[in-house]
């Protein structure tokens, strides 16, 4: 590597919005964050992705197919 050329690499503290503090390496001396995994909802749990379900489902619930009438018919 050539001197002077590459910015200084050094220890940083990112600041999350709720309080939250990480140590890491950055060239930069402090970052500050909006949301971190302490609480961001997908990683707490507190909020959950809703199944969009496949083109199956969609054509059953479509229809007014239940796993029922399904299983009758495979029989």
């Amino acid at each position: 590597m050539q001197k002077e050329l590459h910015p200084e690499f050094k220890e940083t503290t990112i600041t999350c919005a709720c309080g939250e503090e990480y140590k890491t390496k950055s060239t930069r001396d402090e970052i500050r964050v909006e949301v971190c995994s302490s609480c961001h909802p997908f990683y707490t749990g507190k909020k959950r992705r809703a199944a969009k379900g496949g083109r199956v489902e969609r054509f059953n619930e479509k229809y007014g197919l239940t796993s029922d009438e399904e299983e009758t018919e495979e029989e």
